[in-house]
């Protein structure tokens, strides 16, 4: 194993100018993806966490103060973030009715109904929001998957080219020429396989976890709203 790993060490020492500039930008592709994925998993497994929390205490308590406080002490959490922006939103709503029906003869209520688009615009806006929060530096990963391999093949022609051109000048073809500068060149093209199946990998995971918590965010959304369009029918009818 020892062995194996001093060759490979001596291959690349001995690699031409461009192989090893190539193998280079192949070791900065791989340390900033592992660096995504290490930063993304945490991020991840937070929101998940942190979310299910919130909602488990958002459906039990049913009062939106009590669930503020809860939310403002789950900064990793995308659920109770948008929480946060609806209900500032509806609360900025309310406020603004009743100081305008001091004046206006325009009631609570009728504020309420008036600012149900301006909630719904702003968990729409929330949404976005977390999205985009939640998707920062992911594409990365799919650059490196799709362009890393090519790279590396890259460097892998450019060596084999070299090893041609030796052969050319010495005038000699055997195992023993040619053997050492193709192996020095596909080391190039493994180097570019070897960082990009973990960054593909590692891309559609968090694809699909962050296509989970989109469906999280949405379907809360319309929970929400569904609470508050029945509170405001309650309310009409007991002013009826």
């Amino acid at each position: 194993m020892l062995t194996n790993d001093i060759d490979i060490i001596h291959m690349v020492l001995n690699a031409s100018f461009m192989v090893q500039l190539v193998l280079l930008l192949l070791l900065t592709f791989s340390v900033i993806s592992w660096t995504i994925i290490i930063l993304k998993f945490r991020y991840i497994r937070r929101a998940f966490k942190e979310s299910a929390v919130f909602l488990d205490y958002f459906w039990k308590s049913r009062d939106f103060s009590e669930a503020l406080s809860k939310a403002k002490t789950l900064e990793g959490s995308p659920v109770a973030r948008l929480f946060r922006s609806g209900y500032t939103e509806l609360k900025k709503t309310v406020q603004s009715g009743a100081s305008q029906g001091s004046g206006q003869d325009i009631s609570p209520l009728g504020a309420r109904i008036m600012g149900i688009d301006n909630v719904k615009r702003a968990l729409r806006r929330g949404i976005t929001t977390e999205t985009t929060r939640m998707t920062q530096m992911v594409p990365f990963l799919a650059t490196t998957g799709n362009t890393t391999p090519f790279i590396g093949l890259f460097g892998t022609v450019w060596g084999i080219m070299g090893s041609f051109h030796g052969i050319g000048l010495r005038g000699s073809a055997s195992l023993a020429v040619v053997a050492p500068g193709i192996s020095e060149a596909l080391v190039a093209t493994a180097a570019g396989l070897a960082v990009a199946i973990p960054a593909v990998i590692a891309f559609n995971y968090f694809i699909h976890q962050i296509r989970t918590l989109e469906s999280e965010l949405d379907s809360f959304s319309a929970d929400f709203l569904n609470i508050v369009e029945r509170d405001l029918m309650r309310t009409k009818e007991r002013s009826q």
